[in-house]
């Protein structure tokens, strides 16, 4: 099934338009609960109450508020927020281009893909292309939902994705927590680390080597207890000691990878818990 368009836009840059179309890139697949009472197994509700009151309040009788001092608010009512809100537009307008390597990655947000409306095929080509042969992306404003986004636009497995990310004072500052600027390493330490590096890479990112095996695994669970198996549960493995000499660890991870590589291990993939698979992704939609 071709994914379903979550809205539209139109990329500028000079004085040439693209329309465009926007898709979710990307959708969490985590194990989602709902709470339940122990004691009858029914789902429990969840009501919002005044403890000044001593009264259940209902959504209709709810306002926004913003808590300017210890336990004093400003009401703000929606139609203040709706009036400051930018004017609807549909319009990427690119202010600038500039290298990827520039941009770190901390400042993204959510991804998303871009594909070409009708009667845009052809400047978006000629966008991607040149895009990709100048090895830049591009940084613009984008509306959504009323709220002005700061978005990055780049070429991307033959096409364009946006990127929605954080302004510069939505994003922490790093220099406020210590990095280990005491400690002392010497060129051994790090020789032994680059070898380790080595050992390690791979020429290409292959996303599909990694499965989320927890979740696996709480489907697995899921699944039992759905068709009433008895489960076991088995004890947490023993805490691992503390590392103290970094030498002697790096050079018994180097000596586990050459053993690997001698005898590679085979390990039996556990059955998709295809039931509580589904199950769990028709309650996300």
């Amino acid at each position: 099934m071709p994914p379903h368009s979550i809205g539209s836009g139109t990329i500028s840059f000079g004085l040439v338009s693209i329309p465009v179309r926007l898709y979710s890139a990307a959708s969490s697949q985590s194990v989602s609960f709902n709470l339940l009472h122990a004691r009858c197994g029914n789902r429990i509700r969840q009501q919002r109450f005044c403890p000044v009151c001593s009264e259940v309040v209902e959504r209709d009788d709810l306002v926004k508020g913003y808590e300017f001092a210890k336990d004093q608010y400003v009401k703000i009512e929606d139609e203040e927020l709706k009036a400051l809100e930018d004017e609807a537009s549909n319009a990427i307008q690119i202010a600038e281009f500039v290298p990827l390597s520039q941009v770190d990655p901390v400042y993204f947000e959510k991804s998303y893909y871009l594909g070409p409306d009708k009667g845009g095929e052809k400047p978006y080509r000629l966008l991607s292309d040149a895009m990709a042969q100048a090895g830049k992306v591009a940084l613009a404003k984008f509306v959504m939902r009323g709220k002005e986004n700061l978005v990055l636009v780049r070429s991307a497995q033959n096409g364009l994705m946006l990127h929605a990310m954080y302004f510069a004072d939505e994003v922490r500052n790093f220099g406020e927590i210590g990095k280990g600027e005491s400690a002392k390493v010497t060129d051994a330490e790090t020789n032994l680390a680059l070898r380790l590096i080595e050992e390690l890479s791979s020429e290409q990112f292959s996303p599909e080597k990694y499965e989320d095996e927890y979740r696996d695994r709480v489907l697995e669970l899921i699944n039992s207890k759905a068709e009433g198996k008895q489960i076991t549960i088995a004890a947490p493995p023993a805490p691992r000691a503390q590392v103290i000499d970094l030498v002697a660890a790096l050079k018994e991870s180097l000596g586990k990878k050459i053993s690997q590589e001698k005898k590679p291990a085979v390990r039996a993939k556990p059955a998709q818990p295809e039931k509580a698979k589904k199950r769990a992704q028709s309650g996300k939609k």
